[in-house]
């Protein structure tokens, strides 16, 4: 997908666990070449497999508090004792040259990106289930999940849902494709507003001349 002379932008899915913001994540990715998931650093150690830079940017927990204290994480959080953050320089460095970055992150996450520096380029969707019938539906059937992970899950999805209102976009995901064509639609959309398009002054001035040269 040809890319245009624009500031990227940053991509906040949120939603409650079984939703399908990391399935939309994923699907965004494979339809745009030229955007990036966001990596983040965490201080857990490695799996087998994964690999620094690519899955994570594995740090000391000196070394990510470091980061913290000198204002380079757009958001971080503790989750089970470890700590999980976005390092703002790699996606400074993306949507600098005009790639895209998408996040998939909680509400708490979504707030503190908004509240960042880089707010002006944010774009923030939350992925709404059809009923919550529907929800507990697909978390049991993906058949990963303990019954008490499962109720654990439900019972945070009331509280990741109230937040609903903070985002600029929402999306309703009772059919997936559906739900896919509304998010592309939304991005086209904000790719081309006139804020974001850094050749628009070149390309009119372009036209009132050649308007000129009919004279």
């Amino acid at each position: 997908m040809a890319q245009t002379h624009r500031r990227g932008l940053l991509v906040i899915l949120s939603s409650p666990s079984g939703a399908g913001k990391s399935t939309l994540s994923h699907m965004l990715l494979d339809w745009d070449p030229n955007m990036r998931f966001s990596v983040s650093a965490t201080t857990r150690p490695p799996r087998p497999g994964e690999e620094n830079g690519r899955d994570y940017y594995f740090k000391t927990p000196e070394e990510f508090q470091q980061i913290v204290d000198d204002g380079g994480m757009l958001e971080h959080a503790e989750v089970f004792g470890n700590r999980y953050g976005s390092p703002k320089k790699p996606v400074e460095e993306a949507i600098a040259v005009g790639n895209d970055v998408v996040f998939d992150v909680d509400w708490q996450g979504g707030q503190q990106i908004r509240a960042s520096s880089m707010n002006h380029d944010v774009v923030s969707i939350f992925i709404l289930p059809p009923s919550i019938i529907e929800l507990e539906r697909r978390l049991q059937s993906r058949g990963q999940d303990s019954a008490e992970v499962v109720a654990n899950r439900m019972a945070k999805a009331r509280d990741e849902i109230s937040h609903w209102a903070e985002y600029q976009y929402l999306i309703v995901n009772d059919d997936l494709d559906k739900a896919f064509e509304t998010l592309k639609s939304i991005l086209v959309a904000e790719r081309t507003k006139r804020i974001r398009r850094n050749d628009l002054m070149e390309h009119v001035t372009k036209l009132n001349e050649e308007f000129e040269a009919l004279k």
